[in-house]
């Protein structure tokens, strides 16, 4: 099973070319936080990706794979 949201995440960082650590200190967690989001060893929670969903200005359906935009 692909993981969409690490898939969307690492594309946000790399199209905006944002660090994990800015994403990191921009949403308080820790950058160790957003590295197991990025390999798909973790997923965030709720609360973590609606921070993350704001912080990209993007769906929280966007980056779990619902939708396209």
């Amino acid at each position: 099973m692909v993981n969409k949201f690490a898939e969307r995440l690492n594309e946000l960082l790399q199209e905006r070319e944002i660090s994990q650590r800015c994403l990191a200190k921009a949403i308080n967690v820790t950058s160790a936080t957003v590295s197991v989001w990025s390999r798909g060893i973790k997923q965030p929670t709720a609360d973590n990706i609606i921070a993350v969903a704001k912080y990209f200005d993007v769906s929280s359906d966007y980056l779990l794979g619902l939708s396209d935009i």
